[in-house]
């Protein structure tokens, strides 16, 4: 059975697809990009600004079930400009968490408009 997570304080879908999904103890969140929640536009120049923007969206998801990033277990990454961007994202990326990180996926990705994109599968402990 799965349950649909949404909140307005995350990025809304901008197709067919929910923002989340609770299965079981498992969060699995879609792929969110840097779109301002209240006004859907594209938030930052860069991919640093960028990805502070995705984690918020993320972390809006997460708390819309009671979870935050310390629960996260995976993630995967889509990057506009891998070899570019990689390391200004990675250092915003790992100020969201405490060891030990997620195991994550990073690549290279055609995007549209944006300079990353981040989904989440998180685990609520008993």
């Amino acid at each position: 059975m799965k349950k649909e997570l949404r909140t307005t304080e995350g990025a809304a879908p901008v197709g067919a697809y929910s923002q989340g999904l609770v299965v079981g103890d498992f969060v699995y969140t879609s792929g969110m990009g840097p779109l301002d929640p209240h006004t859907g536009e594209v938030v930052g120049d860069d991919v640093a600004a960028q990805t502070h923007r995705v984690m918020r969206n993320l972390g809006a998801i997460l708390a819309a079930h009671g979870l935050g990033f310390d629960d996260v277990v995976k993630a995967t990454v889509h990057l506009q400009h891998l070899k570019r961007d990689f390391a200004a994202y990675n250092e915003v990326y790992k100020s969201y968490f405490n060891q030990p990180y997620p195991v994550r996926t990073t690549v290279g990705s055609e995007l549209m408009d944006i300079l990353v994109e981040i989904d989440f599968v998180a685990h609520k402990s008993a």
